[in-house]
């Protein structure tokens, strides 16, 4: 009866063990999202264009976690956790255009409270079947009620045609269990190759574009949340806030 007892709340130590560590990396990863979201609504609404094609985040499950653990031969500890298992807490990240991927690394570690733990650059180099993609190892603090944790968060930045070959090849070695034919994994090495032309070609054409424009296009700052703003109503308001603010502070009495 004890050792039925004894099993039971080791099962709930556990269990408890694993529903703190995926809340930590859920707040980890909302941390990470939230910069990343701040950086997108400035993109669309102050700067030419927004480089953030779209965002997606997942958690990885209890049960991975556990076999990828298993598979090491460690301990589900947070030490455990850290070597072994870092891309618990992940996000992607897809840009338009392959300079955008540096970009986006760029500004995200210019953050104060973000440090870079490991990068892995498979955009330079992309690894030998072809996938291209940039990832990046972050610690970011979680500031709780009672104290300050630091968790690890994935975050793979990559280009729409990177990220269209990476699922296409996801599907494929999940169709045939990772048993994949050979002259079909030379096909998708030979689509990936097709992918960074594409990619090098989009750019060269955005390039030649940006290029092209000249002054009189609209500022998009008089575009805010949707709401658009004629030039010279948008000069008109410019002029009053600048009035106010050289006016003398009025407090109004009820």
């Amino acid at each position: 009866m004890s050792t039925d007892t004894d099993q039971l709340a080791q099962l709930k130590v556990l269990r408890d063990s694993v529903t703190r560590s995926m809340m930590m990396y859920k707040f980890g990863m909302d941390e990470v999202l939230t910069k990343i979201n701040i950086l997108r609504q400035e993109f669309n609404h102050v700067h030419d264009y927004n480089p953030i094609e779209n965002v997606s985040s997942r958690l990885k499950s209890p049960e991975s976690i556990l076999g990828k653990l298993r598979r090491k031969n460690a301990r589900f500890t947070q030490a455990g956790l850290d070597e072994h298992v870092r891309d618990i807490a992940g996000i992607r990240v897809t840009t338009s255009f392959i300079t955008d991927v540096f970009r986006i690394r760029d500004l995200l570690l210019q953050q104060q409270d973000i440090t870079l733990v490991d990068e892995r650059d498979y955009v330079t180099t992309p690894k030998p079947n072809g996938y291209a993609s940039l990832h990046l190892i972050l610690k970011v603090p979680v500031f709780l009620s009672s104290e300050v944790r630091d968790v690890m968060v994935e975050v793979q930045i990559r280009t729409i045609a990177m990220d269209f070959w990476a699922s296409l090849e996801h599907k494929i070695y999940y169709k045939y269990q990772g048993a994949v034919p050979a002259e079909l994994i030379e096909e998708l090495r030979g689509a990936a190759e097709i992918a960074h032309r594409l990619d090098a070609k989009m750019e060269s054409l955005h390039n030649q574009v940006a290029e092209l424009k000249n002054g009189t296009e609209p500022n998009p700052a008089h575009s805010l949340f949707g709401f658009s703003i004629a030039d010279n109503s948008f000069d008109k308001l410019v002029k009053a806030a600048l009035e106010m603010t050289s006016a003398d502070p009025v407090l109004e009495v009820e």
